[in-house]
């Protein structure tokens, strides 16, 4: 046989590599997974603490437009007033809670020019 032909001689070049073993298929599932969760999380805190930070900022101003003297806590719900967002809640002197607004998923301060309508005797 002739060095120049070498599928001649009964070699098969490209032949099937073996199959990685189930351990290193999980373990390689396992990395990819916290990868991914590695890249994603920060995403999910960042964004969690800019929402909190924000409705707090948001329900402090809507508070105060109806009445200084209230003390805004706002809450993310799922089932609020307004549904799936932020709600404004103010408590007064004596511990009563009052729903201010609804803020909705990304809570903003509404513009100058509004004013929250107070809901507190409704």
């Amino acid at each position: 046989m002739s060095d120049e032909h070498p599928e001649l001689s009964g070699y098969e070049p490209f032949e099937e590599k073996p199959m990685r073993s189930a351990r290193k298929t999980w373990a390689l599932r396992i990395v990819v997974l916290l990868a991914v969760v590695a890249l994603v999380l920060p995403g999910v805190f960042t964004t969690v603490s800019v929402g909190t930070s924000n409705a707090w900022q948001a329900c402090t101003y809507r508070s105060a437009a109806v009445d200084p003297s209230l003390q805004p806590a706002p809450r993310f719900e799922l089932f609020g007033p307004g549904g799936l967002g932020w709600e404004c809640y103010a408590v007064d002197r004596s511990g009563d809670e009052y729903h201010i607004d609804s803020m909705g998923l990304i809570p903003v301060a509404p513009s100058p020019g509004v004013t929250p309508v107070d809901t507190r005797d409704t």
